[in-house]
């Protein structure tokens, strides 16, 4: 790029002024980068020690399905999930530098009774009440980290493209353009210096 530069007064201003506004826009991106990691930052160690939570849920329910199913069958264990129930979540954006953050609010409550499920308490074992409410449990952990984990990622996936984009201002245009002022400018003054001493030559042979 640089070899290409046409040596002028007017490239060179021309570059410089592109020069500026490539180190304007780093600047802008470093900020941008700054504010996303400090939203990022509080949000890592909750999401992560949310998925802690929900592995050991996890495991806890489908133990106690095990188990029911052993003792009941599967006919008597698929009646504790009845009725079934219509997952309704209320979304909502906020926008952090620009970038979507999609969040939610208002998660519904999984935990019920016995006299909301489709089981009668007489013929109903105790491992079957446990092993319902172990993944309604389950359920309500999942909710819970849905909201945080659409933020981490969106956060995420914004501070990858950021770094990036800085990175080809920083490491590759910036350069580039620096490189070319510096060879416009030894151009033009060394066209300077010969002018000089062509100038000079004239008055001497005048």
């Amino acid at each position: 790029m640089t070899a290409r530069a046409a040596a002028t007064r007017v490239e060179l201003l021309r570059t410089r002024r592109l020069l500026e506004r490539v180190q304007q826009g780093a600047m802008l991106l470093r900020r941008k980068r700054e504010a996303l990691v400090r939203t990022l930052v509080p949000l890592a160690r909750p999401v992560a020690e949310q998925r802690r939570v929900i592995d050991e849920a996890a495991a806890a329910a489908y133990e106690a399905e095990l188990a029911a199913l052993s003792l009941h069958g599967e006919a008597t264990l698929a009646a504790t999930g009845l009725p079934t129930r219509q997952l309704e979540l209320d979304l909502e954006i906020e926008r952090v530098w620009g970038v979507l953050v999609p969040g939610l609010r208002d998660l519904p409550t999984w935990a019920r009774g016995l006299a909301t499920r489709a089981t009668a308490p007489g013929t109903t074992g105790p491992a079957l009440f446990e092993a319902a409410n172990r993944f309604e449990a389950l359920a309500a952990h999942l909710l819970d980290a849905i909201g945080r984990e659409i933020n981490v990622r969106a956060l995420g996936a914004a501070l990858a493209r950021t770094s990036r984009q800085l990175h080809t201002l920083e490491q590759r245009l910036a350069p580039e353009l620096i490189a070319r002022v510096a060879v416009i400018t030894r151009a033009l003054a060394e066209r300077d210096r010969e002018d000089q001493t062509r100038l000079r030559n004239l008055r001497r042979h005048a």
